[in-house]
């Protein structure tokens, strides 16, 4: 059901300066950051040949990552991502087998402007977990 992985997500406190290190360290491409209000962060893609990190820093103090930021002060991986083609037959099909679905189980519009979902740690060997249709 799970094709590849988009990206792995990566909580920061200070966006620019993440991505400066990305950039001039590792010769990385960096995107230019795009603010998802309804997310409460602000991204940007490290793009690699075969998928890509996501850095994200809180945008507003109830921003999820700032809470993921107050217990992990050095920030670190917040999440993976995995590609499917079909997003509610994956939710459907998590559900079935007694996964969580985080939030009302309603995909949103993520960063790459295609419905997500997010799946509880818990169930994942304590790894959030997003699904995103492709």
């Amino acid at each position: 059901m799970i094709g590849r992985l988009n990206h792995v997500a990566i909580a920061v406190r200070d966006l620019a300066a993440a991505s400066a290190r990305y950039r001039e360290t590792l010769g990385a491409h960096v995107t230019v950051p795009q603010a998802l209000p309804e997310h409460g962060v602000t991204v940007v893609f490290i793009e690699l040949p075969n998928t890509k990190i996501e850095l994200l820093e809180p945008l507003g103090d109830g921003s999820p990552i700032a809470r993921f930021l107050d217990k992990n002060p050095d920030g670190g991986i917040h999440h993976i991502c995995y590609e499917v083609d079909d997003i509610l037959a994956a939710r459907d099909r998590m559900l079935a087998a007694g996964a969580r679905v985080l939030g009302d189980g309603e995909p949103r519009i993520g960063a790459h402007g295609k419905p997500v979902l997010f799946l509880h740690p818990k169930d994942f060997c304590g790894t959030l977990t997003e699904l995103e249709q492709v």
